[in-house]
This record gives structure tokens, C-alpha cells and sequence, in this order.
């Protein structure tokens, strides 16, 4: 499924919520950065360098609406900030992160090998999975090398 404006201006007029100025520019940065994982404040600094004036406590409504909205993934690192993504709906199952210890960098990667850990599970305990998540902490190669030097 591609994921543009259109459709995700669709989607704030389905559950009857405005397509305000505010939520526009939020919403094309998540589509200009889709490869990123950005917290409330990148989008604040975002909105503040493309000179528009939009309060940090707009943005932070704005994604916690989205997020309800099923617009954003709400994902946390465990860094203290809450980091969102555009919500593909069009896989059965998120992509997992790596996370770099060293200098925050969140790599994704889309090889699922849980499918047959997840079936078994699902089968032994009589439990219905929907979705799962996976985080890696370590080091980036960057990261990595340097430390070597």
C-alpha cells in the first residue's frame, strides 16, 4: 500500500477530524522521512527550519492523535522519548529495529523470523498473536569501528 496525503487526509475525514494546516505539515514530514523515527521534538525542529510556527505542544497533540488514529506507530526505545513512524498497515507484521546504543541511530530491518516461535506459540498456549516487536540494542558499525580506534 503506498502511503500518501491523500489518503491520509482520508482517513482524519473518516473519523470526522480536520485536515487543519497544522496537521498537513506534520503529516508530509513523516512522508518526506519515512526512513526515519521521529520524536515530537525532530518534528518541532523540522516545522521550526521550514520557518512555520507551530507550538510544541501542537505537535505533541498531533501525534497522539495520529497515533489513536492509527496514522502513526507510537514506538518507544527506551530513551525517554517517544519516537512515531507512518503505520503500514499493509503488513501482517512491523518491521523490527535496531537500535544503536552509542549514537541513538534506529536501523530497520524486515526479515521475520519469528513466524514459526510465533505459530507455536499461538498454538501451545491457545492465544490468538496479532502483531509483535522486535528491538535489538547494540552498537552500529559506525559506532563500532570508532570505539576500535
Amino acid at each position: 500500500m503506498i502511503i500518501d496525503m491523500t489518503g491520509l487526509r482520508q482517513k482524519l475525514r473518516e473519523r470526522q477530524y480536520k485536515v487543519t494546516p497544522q496537521r498537513q505539515i506534520i503529516l508530509q514530514i513523516f512522508l518526506d522521512n519515512q526512513d526515519k523515527h521521529l520524536s515530537a521534538e525532530d518534528i518541532h525542529n523540522i516545522v521550526r527550519d521550514q520557518s512555520n510556527d507551530i507550538g510544541l505542544a501542537t505537535v505533541y497533540r498531533t501525534l497522539e492523535l495520529l497515533s489513536e488514529l492509527e496514522v502513526l506507530q507510537k514506538i518507544d526505545f527506551g530513551d525517554g522519548r517517544s519516537r512515531y513512524e507512518i503505520n503500514e498497515t499493509s503488513t501482517p507484521h512491523h518491521h523490527h529495529h535496531l537500535i544503536c546504543l552509542s549514537c541513538g541511530k534506529v536501523i530497520e530491518f524486515e526479515e521475520d523470523l519469528l513466524e514459526n516461535l510465533e505459530n507455536s506459540i499461538a498454538q501451545n498456549s491457545n492465544f490468538t498473536i496479532v502483531d509483535h516487536q522486535v528491538k535489538f540494542y547494540g552498537h552500529c558499525q559506525e559506532c563500532s569501528l570508532k570505539s576500535e580506534h
